[in-house]
């Protein structure tokens, strides 16, 4: 079985801490990882976040934060 391919990392507050979530291209989570890992520093060498999780669209896939957190929240998009 394939696992959907990442295409977006979402760097966003969570109670104090960053937490990285990755997400594919319909917007479904398929992990979460510690914001401040090697792991993240790694994947995001050289990119540029291309806006922030403010938009309608990031609602629903971040409901468990506020309108406040996601507009301050980063968002990658990844190369599949």
């Amino acid at each position: 079985m394939h696992s959907k391919p990442v295409r977006y990392l979402v760097l966003i507050d969570a109670a104090g801490a960053s937490v990285a979530r990755l997400f594919d291209e319909q917007l479904h989570q398929l992990n979460e990882i510690d914001g401040g890992s090697e792991e993240i520093a790694v994947m995001l060498r050289g990119l540029a976040p291309a806006h922030s999780a403010g938009e309608p669209a990031w609602a629903q896939a971040l409901r468990g934060h506020s309108a406040a957190e996601r507009a301050a929240a980063r968002v990658y998009t990844l190369d599949v």
